[in-house]
């Protein structure tokens, strides 16, 4: 009995899944590259082409871990979406600043159920980053069984107003731009 033999390999069979290419994740190069731009707080020639290497090169470096890119459906979306998760971390900053500062403030901690409608990971990933980021709002689990965020609040009088406050303005916005 003869073995069966495998065709010979191509070039392309050693290719990674994700492996776009030197440009696969565009929006992290560019972030790189302002980042890197902003910390040497400089736009000489050489601070840019060494941005530029940095957000070619780490990407590509990084392309197994981070995926394939995931380019967002409603660019307009995004927009109204950073500014309102901006504006919601500035007003956040001032509420949680008042309820340490002040004395007589008796906050109510609590723990709130947030179900998903979406299964898009990038959308449930950057709802987790959103809610972590805003002031007196942690997203402790992320259950994918069950669909759900477990989110605590410092102050909570209403666990399913949070919940709907959630995914009014993160979940539903995160639902348009990534589909």
């Amino acid at each position: 009995m003869s073995p069966l033999k495998e065709p010979p390999a191509r070039a392309s069979d050693h290719q990674h899944p994700g492996d776009g290419g030197w440009f696969a994740h565009p929006a992290l190069s560019v972030l790189l590259l302002l980042v890197w731009l902003l910390l040497r707080q400089s736009l000489s020639v050489p601070d840019l082409l060494a941005g530029v290497v940095l957000g070619l090169v780490v990407p590509r470096l990084a392309h197994r871990f981070l995926g394939p890119a995931t380019h967002p459906r409603a660019p307009l979306a995004v927009a109204r979406f950073t500014a309102v998760v901006l504006w919601d971390i500035v007003v956040s900053n001032l509420t949680v600043a008042r309820i340490v500062l002040d004395p007589r403030s008796r906050p109510q901690p609590a723990w709130v159920p947030v179900p998903l409608d979406t299964r898009h990971p990038t959308a449930i990933t950057l709802l987790a980053t959103v809610i972590t980021t805003t002031p007196g709002t942690v997203s402790c689990v992320v259950d994918d069984t069950a669909g759900l965020i477990l989110v605590h609040a410092l102050d909570c009088t209403d666990a399913a107003e949070m919940a709907r406050q959630i995914k009014d303005r993160y979940e539903k916005p995160l639902m348009e731009i990534f589909g």
